[in-house]
């Protein structure tokens, strides 16, 4: 069966379930709204897992994985369509870019939150009940008290529709983020550069026959679109007829600073470059730990050099580091996904390259240097005009891989709850990037038989002695929260992981009026 046809079935058997949900009787979401919370949590996660049990089976038959440019294909039925560009072909123009994130009303209504005004459906019922302070805090201060989460925790739990803080304990006190602070990263770039931003990688000529690969700061580059710019580049010059004996430089110019990240050389991010092929990965993996290049931009240029080649383009000695000046002649060019793809790969993988490639795109919007410390100050910069509580915080690095970093849960709540606004379309993709607990990204082996599976979706975050947890959950009154859990001085990272988890699911069952 076609692609289209199954995806076409598969969006049509959602919203039919949605259009079914919505037409229910009076007197039945009048016994919704009435039941115990227990029974309430039972009929929803029912109703879920049919509907998204049907969309994921017609689906599963067309795709041979669940990933498109990092965004699970079930989870993009459900949330909208966009636009036919599956994100593998990144060469051509494109006049006109994608939308900006899957259609953001139909993102929060499947979530449970209302619609904006004058949205569909807007007006057709009231938004459900938001949990009460009260009742919030006495089913999660028994929880904070769970040893595992060692001698710091800090907690805050949001109402998305309201942006209003229901819970906090410790909100404002600046800790360790580990890799949440990814999500501080995509809300800064999303931004700063806007969701359709794609990033570019020119090649120019510099005349006395040399060509320049010049890095704009593209973790993701692939042998394959290395292959197709190299096909470019030789049309171009075979066209001026100067394909023969031609001097290959690459051009790192873009990034400044120290390359290396404070940790040190480690599987977990290559040496921070602007030209990189595959994140300098060198055992042929797409995400997590491995083996990296030690030096990324110049196995990118010996990758180029031999692509081109490959295309009758006769290039003389070793590829060499220039710079190839403004008045260089651009010839061919590659771009990268969008920048809300890329968010949602870095959210689902936790992918460090990409954030800090995001937070270096985010300090280029804003003119500060591409740096570490140029990116963490454009970050810092760019939340503070957004109007968030960034007091204390400290960006210092994309990743959250350094330690010294800090934000508070409170920053973290409302990075989330903004990104939830239904005015912020822009921003949404920093919640559909959000792993799904139990199914996806780096929540896919946590939840296992927990009641939040399916139903949170939240950035992990994990340092030797640091655990922590934030992102978005229904609760039993189908209410949108947003929640951040911090914990400092863990000494059983498992242990820890696991009461955070129960956390978010006692939120994801809870009624608490």
């Amino acid at each position: 069966m076609p692609d289209d046809t199954v995806r076409a079935r598969a969006a049509a058997l959602a919203a039919s379930a949605r259009r079914s949900v919505r037409g229910a009787p009076t007197a039945l979401r009048r016994r919704w709204r009435t039941a115990p919370p227990h029974q309430r949590q039972t009929w929803r996660l029912s109703v879920t897992s049919a509907v998204v049990g049907l969309v994921v089976a017609f689906t599963a038959v067309a795709v041979a994985g669940p990933w498109d440019s990092g965004q699970r294909t079930a989870e993009r039925t459900r949330a909208g369509t966009w636009p036919d560009d599956s994100g593998r072909d990144h060469t051509a123009e494109d006049p006109a870019l994608p939308e900006p994130a899957p259609s953001a009303p139909e993102v929060l209504r499947a979530l449970g939150a209302a619609p904006a005004d004058g949205a569909e459906g807007a007006g057709d019922d009231a938004p459900p009940p938001a949990p009460t302070p009260t009742a919030l805090a006495d089913t999660l201060e028994p929880l904070l008290d769970d040893p595992a989460l060692g001698p710091v925790v800090s907690a805050s739990v949001v109402d998305a529709l309201t942006g209003k803080q229901l819970f906090g304990e410790g909100a404002a006190r600046p800790v360790t983020p580990a890799s949440t602070v990814k999500i501080a990263t995509s809300v800064a770039v999303l931004s700063a550069r806007g969701p359709g931003h794609r990033i570019e990688t020119p090649v120019v000529r510099t005349g006395e026959g040399r060509i320049v690969l010049v890095g704009g700061g593209d973790p993701t580059l692939t042998g394959k679109d290395l292959d197709a710019l190299a096909a470019d580049v030789a049309r171009e010059l075979k066209r001026a007829d100067d394909a023969s004996d031609v001097r290959l430089g690459f051009d790192v110019s873009l990034y400044s600073g120290p390359g290396l990240h404070p940790i040190g050389p480690n599987d977990n991010l290559a040496p921070v470059s602007p030209l990189m092929l595959n994140e300098a990965r060198l055992d042929g993996s797409d995400h997590g730990p491995a083996p990296r290049a030690a030096d990324p931009a110049a196995e990118a240029a010996r990758t180029f050099a031999q692509r081109l080649d490959d295309h009758g383009v006769t290039v003389s000695g070793r590829p060499s580091k220039v710079t190839a000046g403004d008045d260089a002649e651009r010839i061919a060019v590659h771009r990268s996904a969008t920048v809300a793809r890329l968010v949602e790969r870095t959210l689902t993988h936790s992918d460090n390259d990409l954030a800090e490639a995001l937070a270096r795109q985010t300090a280029l919007a804003v003119g500060e240097p591409a740096s570490f410390d140029g990116a963490g100050q454009a970050v810092r910069a760019r939340l503070k005009d957004l109007d968030l509580p960034v007091r204390g915080a400290r960006f210092a690095d994309g990743s959250g891989l350094d330690r010294t970093g800090k934000v508070t849960a409170g920053l973290l709540t409302g990075l989330l709850a903004l990104a939830a606004d239904p005015g912020r379309p822009e921003l949404r993709v920093a919640l559909t990037g959000l792993p799904v607990a139990h199914f996806t990204g780096t929540l896919h082996g946590r939840y296992e038989g927990a009641r939040g599976a399916g139903v949170v979706r939240a950035k992990t975050g994990t340092l030797t002695g640091v655990n922590t947890l934030a992102g978005t959950v229904v609760d039993a009154d189908g209410r949108l929260l947003a929640f951040a859990f911090l914990t400092t001085g863990t000494k059983d990272r498992y242990g820890a992981q696991a009461a955070l988890d129960r956390m978010a699911s006692a939120l994801a069952n809870c009624g608490c009026r």
